[in-house]
């Protein structure tokens, strides 16, 4: 028997769903395969019924793409967009093309407060995240080992920026980011904590549980702490309470997200036989014996 509880939540799932669909529906590929989406077609799919008012959010966008160090010309290119009026006939109106990686700088910087824009912050901010893994065929070629070694170095690297972003937002001491950590788990793994994952891995004491995971594994939880740090930052999180709570709702929505792609739950995926730092060791000493 569904409850009212279970219905409001299906008919929430089923509308970011359709919001997903909507999203791709309205993708545009222009003579040389590239996609790109238009602005005003965005605008109105988000919406911004007035198009002035998403011009600030475009501003916005551009100014996030300076700041991550990419030219905006080449993600929000100015165009005449044709778009149809009262009578059904197009009229021209000054717009932007908008790459996929522009869409998800705008979709961060559009207003929260309207359901579509959360379900374009994910659908963006998966699909830019599995574009530039496609795109980098260098990663694409790798071996699982191989995939495990760059995925838990990229992962030590941004887990050092989101403890000095979690430090600005008052996460202070070795115990708050425990617990800040646990948060974004228990999102990601359905309430299981660091502790939780451990045991559910049947990893020793002296294990960690980073370096016991997939390439799969290692990049939902990689994506779980970029998204955080971004998160934080954006919104200006301030307070350990607030940071904790936004930890573990960004790793619920990638464990969504992994659930609509049809993906296997984290916990549920298969614990490597060896440590990845094993594996470092033993590429390493074949290295060495190759130059020997």
């Amino acid at each position: 028997m569904h409850t009212l509880k279970s219905w409001g939540y299906k008919m929430e799932k089923d509308l970011e769903l359709k919001h997903h669909q909507t999203f791709e529906e309205i993708k545009q590929i222009d003579q040389d395969g590239n996609e790109f989406w238009y602005a005003r077609e965005l605008a109105k799919l988000l919406g911004y019924s007035d198009f002035r008012n998403f011009q600030n959010v475009i501003a916005k966008a551009k100014e996030a793409c300076i700041n991550s160090g990419f030219n905006p010309d080449d993600h929000l290119v100015e165009i005449t967009e044709v778009v149809k009026v009262g009578s059904g006939a197009g009229a021209p109106y000054p717009s932007f093309a908008l790459s996929r990686y522009a869409c998800y700088l705008v979709v961060q910087n559009a207003d929260p407060s309207k359901p579509v824009v959360a379900s374009g912050q994910t659908y963006f901010a998966i699909q830019t995240r599995r574009q530039e893994l496609q795109d980098d065929e260098a990663f694409a070629k790798l071996k699982e080992d191989e995939k495990r070694i760059f995925l838990r170095n990229e992962l030590k690297e941004h887990n050092k920026q989101l403890v000095e972003t979690a430090q600005l937002a008052g996460v202070e001491t070795e115990i708050d980011f425990a617990i800040f950590q646990n948060h974004g788990y228990k999102g990601l793994y359905g309430g299981l904590d660091a502790k939780g994952i451990h045991k559910a891995k049947g990893l020793k004491k002296s294990h960690k549980i980073l370096d016991y995971m997939g390439s799969t594994e290692l990049a939902a939880n990689l994506f779980r702490a970029t998204q955080t740090e971004e998160k934080l930052k954006r919104d200006n999180i301030q307070g350990k309470t607030k940071a904790n709570q936004t930890h573990y709702e960004v790793g619920k929505k990638v464990r969504e997200t992994i659930k609509e792609l049809g993906g296997t739950m984290p916990e549920d995926l298969p614990t490597p036989k060896d440590s990845v730092n094993k594996i470092e060791k033993s590429h390493k000493s074949l290295e060495d014996k190759n130059h020997e």
